[in-house]
């Protein structure tokens, strides 16, 4: 997390050094010449020589307040043009509160900079909360302000102050910025604070969606919960590619098997060796026997399909018309997935709450019919586990 900006720092000195201050101020003519010298050797890219300029000129002694403003100022640039941040940040601290210091807001925020390349996260803290309460405080400064937070291990203060910056982004209707997510995810992370980790995945998945984001969230829901839930954690990981274990390759066509849908454990195995998951001969072993299995249902099931879709709509079980769903789901048949999801829905007897919901969301979909699919995902209601599976459908949906 740490990021140094050492570039921006200089280029930022030398916006500093280049703005006038006082044009009918002049410094005193006994050291006139000497910081002309200092400021052509600055101009040649000699900071040896500009450096020394500046000490010959401090040390003829009668100096004004102008003429130690500008030594400060080409010594500050000269000393961080040659890498010797420690002495630019004495130079420009002193010219900090002077009466020819223009552009504080800038000032402030290159010393905060140089602070926290010098890992001085206190000081960088410090400045951040100058910028803050003058109000100068722009999205570099917030995200310097956070990232020191951060690396000085303040977690809590990370977390809160990050989370403010997204709560105003998202109530300007805006995304919130990437690097506020990510330290806010990271700071709950450290905290183990679980609750807010889930949500910090959700969230940057919901602005930046990408394979990392979503591998990382889905891990942290396929640990255990109701086969129902489970089962559907499990698609949504297959489904941006996040299933990366042989064991969840596994658990998902059992689970399949279980609910009676063979030709979903099929091809979920068939995935899993084609893109050779299983590396150890007991694996493989294990795993043929499972897709085996699964195979030698699939002819069967396929064949009763349309007297099964018959007799689950002439019924009044719920439960029937979701098997037969889901069925027809796992062997493309999405058109008549729908129409069987939706008499589950209207059933409104299954076991668990809003399972027909989800289902007729997947089947939406997997046809292609994403507005209704994200509809039927926001309506699943009564069960928590579902809820939270079905609202991260309907993000992947949209």
């Amino acid at each position: 997390m740490m990021t140094r900006v050492f570039g921006w720092a200089v280029a930022a000195a030398a916006l500093l050094l280049a703005t006038p201050v006082v044009k009918a101020q002049s410094v005193s003519k006994g050291v006139a010449k000497t910081l002309a010298a200092a400021q052509t050797a600055s101009k040649s890219r000699r900071w040896g020589e500009c450096l020394s300029k500046l000490r010959e000129a401090e040390g003829a002694g009668g100096l004004n307040s102008y003429d130690s403003f500008v030594i400060n100022e080409l010594r500050g640039y000269c000393a961080l043009s040659s890498g010797d941040s420690n002495t630019a940040i004495r130079a420009y601290e002193s010219n900090l509160g002077s009466q020819f210091a223009a552009n504080k807001g800038a000032r402030i925020k290159a010393l905060m900079q140089l602070h926290y390349n010098n890992r001085n996260y206190p000081r960088a803290i410090e400045y951040g909360r100058q910028a803050q309460k003058a109000g100068s405080a722009d999205a570099d400064v917030n995200t310097l302000l956070a990232q020191s937070y951060y690396q000085q291990g303040d977690f809590k203060a990370t977390r809160s102050f990050t989370a403010e910056l997204i709560s105003q982004a998202e109530r300007r209707g805006q995304p919130p910025r990437q690097n506020y997510l990510q330290l806010n995810l990271n700071a709950c992370i450290k905290l183990k604070d679980t609750a807010c980790e889930t949500a910090g995945f959700e969230k940057l998945v919901t602005y930046y969606p990408n394979p990392e984001g979503w591998a990382s969230l889905m891990q942290s829901m396929l640990k255990g919960g109701p086969d129902v839930t489970l089962m559907n954690s499990f698609r949504l990981a297959s489904e941006v590619g996040a299933l990366s274990r042989g064991s969840d390759y596994t658990e998902l066509a059992q689970l399949a098997l279980e609910r009676g849908l063979p030709g979903e454990a099929a091809a979920v195995m068939e995935t899993a060796f084609a893109r050779k998951i299983f590396t150890e001969q007991r694996d493989i072993d294990r795993n043929t026997r499972l897709l085996n299995s699964a195979k030698a249902k699939v002819a069967a099931d396929k064949a009763g399909l349309a007297a099964a879709d018959r007799a689950a709509a002439a019924g009044a079980s719920a439960e029937d018309d979701l098997r037969v769903a889901q069925a027809y789901m796992s062997y493309g048949m999405n058109a008549q997935a729908v129409v069987a999801a939706e008499r589950a829905v209207k059933k409104g007897n299954g076991k668990t709450p809003g399972e027909a919901q989800l289902v007729l969301g997947l089947a939406q979909y997997k046809a292609g019919n994403k507005p209704a699919a994200v509809k039927a995902f926001k309506s699943v209601k009564g069960d928590p586990g579902l809820e939270r599976v079905a609202k991260l459908w309907a993000l992947r949906a949209q």
